[in-house]
């Protein structure tokens, strides 16, 4: 059986990345972003099993129709990767409310929209899954990134949930923890910790950590978060056994940057 995947904010970056190896694999491809003629450039460049459209994830009734459509084309859907979302940085009290705002609309809306809406396709499904674009910052809130923190632990949280909730349908809800990933997103950040921890991951290296997870079909041996990256995993391993104080003083060095705290 050919299985499918809907992707968002499929365009470029991860997304594109991670669409390029579910096609290459076989699977049928769900290009969805709010950049719609990127998304339709790559959809052609890809084939006949992938299919763009426009998807604006922080309004549910966009994600009740790009659904539709795509249940229709593919057959059923398998797979929900929830991977759209942005990134603001910088001191909290000088970035505008509107863009921390932003990010909740974005980051965790939109997870929270895709999750609701694409269940009774799921539910409904021979094989499901969804996979959360989490992140490394979702380990400890990181300075200057405080909101895009505050986001991913809600991705986190939701993740854990619903991977209990759903057993019951054979769904697993699963996510990644990649650290700082070489995309556009991080370009000109302003935050120190990207300068004292590195940039050492591509879109490649979270895309094939994303097709592993969707692939294993032993639900038992599948970890619920997946920290991506030896640097995630050491901070993931080390932060579930040392003491809070020393979690804390860890973030204060990695964001300290000629500032006394």
């Amino acid at each position: 059986m050919q299985y499918s995947v809907f992707i968002t904010g499929a365009a470029q970056g991860i997304g594109a990345e991670i669409a390029r190896l579910f096609h290459q694999k076989g699977f049928r491809v769900g290009i969805y972003d709010i950049n719609e003629q990127q998304a339709q450039t790559l959809a052609q460049e890809l084939g006949e099993n992938a299919k763009a459209g426009y998807l604006d994830v922080s309004n549910d009734q966009q994600w009740q129709i790009a659904l539709q459509e795509f249940q229709h084309w593919a057959g059923e859907l398998n797979i929900l990767i929830n991977n759209a979302g942005i990134l603001y940085s910088g001191a909290f009290e000088q970035t505008s409310i509107q863009s921390h705002q932003r990010t909740m609309d974005i980051n965790i809306k939109g997870v929270l929209n895709g999750c609701h809406t694409a269940f009774p396709y799921l539910k409904n499904a021979s094989f499901a899954r969804v996979i959360n674009l989490s992140s490394a910052s979702a380990i400890y809130g990181q300075a200057d990134l405080a909101s895009y923190s505050a986001n991913k632990f809600a991705v986190r949280g939701l993740t854990e949930a619903l991977d209990v909730e759903w057993q019951k349908y054979n769904i697993r809800v699963l996510d990644v923890m990649p650290l700082f990933v070489k995309t556009d997103m991080i370009k000109n950040m302003d935050a120190a910790s990207i300068q004292n921890i590195g940039v050492d991951l591509t879109p490649t290296d979270v895309a094939k950590q994303v097709f592993n997870l969707a692939l294993q079909k032993n639900h038992l041996l599948l970890p619920t978060h997946t920290p991506v990256g030896m640097k995630s995993k050491l901070m993931y391993q080390l932060s579930s056994i040392s003491p809070q104080f020393l979690n804390r003083l860890s973030n204060l060095l990695l964001s300290r940057q000629n500032k006394s705290f």
